[in-house]
């Protein structure tokens, strides 16, 4: 039953155990196989695969058969795979970085210096614009900290059913302790835990359960020693509960990245020669101007417009490339034209930063509701 629960997680079916006949006219013993025996070869595949091994939910005491159910169901959120994203990985935010590390990774490499009133922060929110590297720092985290990483969004924890949802989020925390250390990550925040009473009419009643439930947890997280840790990410704080505000004990603010930050994010993206599916596209780009010419933009911007600033050369091809008869052995030779500065200011002339106007919303949230 074990194994059966383990390899339901890892490849949600059963598994199915059969014996070879070797000879015709063999006759087949039916004998007890020991499950037990087949953990160690699964972990051993597991350890090659670079994924994690997780226990059986089988072996979760006090919980009926419902809950189990409904414990697999959660467990399909959990990272198996390593995201493999690195600290380093992540260009600028440097603040940020050191204090998702003060909260989350210093706490179980250092527990003997988080104790009494030092005990570890449970609840972490980043918020900011779009695209500016929050949930890369969850697979930083995910990555870099190994705990069991439960990756949660409304489609998680929220159920058609009359009180699945609060039963869901009470399995997550429970399912979270069982495979301490863990990390849950709830992205886009503002879509499970709105401000209650807000709108016309207010919350359906099984939305209302399923937040208080979720807040009940939290508030039980905090007053634990459990080495479990709720890392959110939000674009519209604005609109969280101030209940779920006072949970959250680390606010971080995600903002877009500073001009050196941005330089560093051009020069990555388009360096000076790179190999694009096997043709060598170079680059004569000043980095230093470009980096004060994208103010304003967020990451995911900047690495939109050096996709389109590379496009600029390879569209100048494809009607050689569409005039080619195939089969014909005379290939024409693709050389693609050097990326000038020129022609990355010709892409920001045309596309536009999603997020700039949002700013001063932020950073005047971050006056009032700041704690880092």
């Amino acid at each position: 039953m074990e194994y059966e629960s383990y390899y339901l997680i890892k490849f949600q079916k059963y598994p199915k155990l059969t014996k070879k006949l070797t000879e015709p006219g063999e006759i087949l013993l039916l004998t007890s196989v020991d499950y037990r025996s087949l953990i160690p070869d699964a972990v051993k595949g597991a350890a090659n695969d670079s994924e994690r091994l997780l226990k059986p939910v089988s072996a979760f005491i006090g919980m009926n058969s419902e809950m189990r159910e409904l414990a697999a169901v959660i467990s399909r959120d959990i990272y198996l795979h390593n995201p493999n994203v690195r600290w380093d990985d992540i260009i600028g935010l440097e603040a940020a970085k050191r204090l998702v590390k003060e909260a989350v990774v210093y706490p179980i490499k250092y527990p003997q210096l988080f104790t009494g009133i030092l005990s570890p922060w449970k609840g972490l929110l980043l918020y900011g614009p779009p695209g500016t590297g929050k949930t890369m720092l969850a697979k930083a985290v995910a990555t870099e900290c190994n705990t069991t990483f439960f990756n949660i969004s409304a489609s998680s924890i929220v159920s058609k059913w009359r009180g699945d949802s609060e039963k869901l989020v009470r399995v997550l925390f429970e399912l979270a302790r069982y495979h301490a250390p863990s990390t849950i990550f709830l992205d886009e925040l503002e879509s499970v835990m709105s401000q209650r009473g807000v709108g016309q009419g207010g919350d359906h009643e099984g939305s209302r359960r399923m937040k208080t439930e979720l807040l009940v947890q939290m508030d039980g997280l905090a007053r634990s020693n459990d080495l479990v840790f709720v890392l959110a990410a939000s674009n519209l704080p604005w609109e969280l509960d101030h209940a779920m505000l006072r949970r959250l004990e680390k606010r971080i603010l995600v903002g877009l990245p500073s001009a050196p930050a941005r330089q560093a994010m051009i020069s990555h993206w388009l360096p000076p020669v790179s190999n694009t599916g096997g043709v060598e596209l170079r680059t004569e780009l000043d980095y230093d101007s470009l980096a004060q010419k994208t103010g304003g933009y967020s990451g995911s911007d900047i690495r939109l417009v050096c996709k389109e600033a590379a496009m600029r050369p390879v569209r100048k091809i494809f009607d050689a490339l569409e005039n080619h008869i195939e089969g014909q052995s005379n290939m024409p030779v693709i050389e693609l034209e050097t990326v000038t500065t020129a022609d990355f200011l010709e892409v920001i002339a045309h596309t536009k930063p999603s997020a700039r106007c949002l700013m001063d919303r932020y950073s005047a949230w971050e006056k009032e509701y700041e704690s880092v």
